[in-house]
């Protein structure tokens, strides 16, 4: 597995990849990685000749008084996940790579990012759309895996790449749980045994909803 944390160096890389004919799949991440993640890569070595994740946790997504300082990160145990499923190319810029002096563009898609979660984390999804964007750039995708956990961030990137005329297909998987239904994600690792048995709480209503539905409950 080849690391690579250069922007210009992975540019090269995928433009020579795909000089080669080789498919790329990209799956983009902020590390901490679950069984979720792992099951966005198996499948970008299912339809693609070179995988290719990123690492990089992006602070423009990050609003006033948020995790951002604190979001879990261990670049060591991530690297063993990924060469262990393997992945082709770990991808780690940094952030003054990524964001050097002087930066100063964004990404916003209208309507999408304003409601919902984005109602009440602003800026959130315009950070999301831009990060993306870029990593789009640098890697140059033919396909792009993301998880229906986020299904918000879904439909904003399949809108940014649909009106941005992006050559690249955005491919949604469906979402990961523990056993007891808790949707796998990284900042799971913050609640306590009692937040996280009031988390499922959610999940069991929707199910047990579903279920007096089909069972004709109006």
């Amino acid at each position: 597995m080849h690391v690579v944390e250069d922007i210009d160096t992975m540019q090269r890389l995928s433009s020579r990849l795909r000089q080669e004919g080789k498919t790329i799949g990209f799956v983009p991440t902020m590390g901490a990685l679950h069984a979720g993640h792992m099951s966005l890569i198996e499948k970008a070595r299912i339809d693609t000749d070179v995988v290719v994740v990123s690492i990089f946790v992006n602070p423009t997504q990050f609003g006033p008084g948020e995790d951002y300082r604190e979001y879990p990160r261990d670049v060591e145990a991530d690297t063993r996940k990924v060469e262990d499923a393997g992945v082709d190319i770990l991808f780690t810029p940094s952030v003054q790579s990524m964001y050097p002096e002087g930066y100063n563009t964004y990404v916003e898609v209208k309507g999408l990012s304003e409601i919902l979660c984005g109602k009440f984390r602003p800026g959130h999804f315009r950070g999301v759309a831009t990060v993306v964007l870029k990593l789009f750039n640098i890697v140059m995708p033919h396909r792009a895996y993301f998880g229906y956990k986020d299904y918000q961030q879904g439909v904003i990137i399949k809108k940014m790449t649909q009106d941005l005329n992006l050559p690249i297909d955005i491919v949604m998987l469906p979402i990961v749980r523990d056993e007891d239904g808790l949707a796998l994600s990284s900042r799971n690792l913050y609640l306590t045994p009692d937040e996280r048995r009031s988390a499922t709480g959610l999940y069991r209503s929707l199910k047990m909803a579903k279920a007096l539905f089909l069972n004709g409950e109006r």
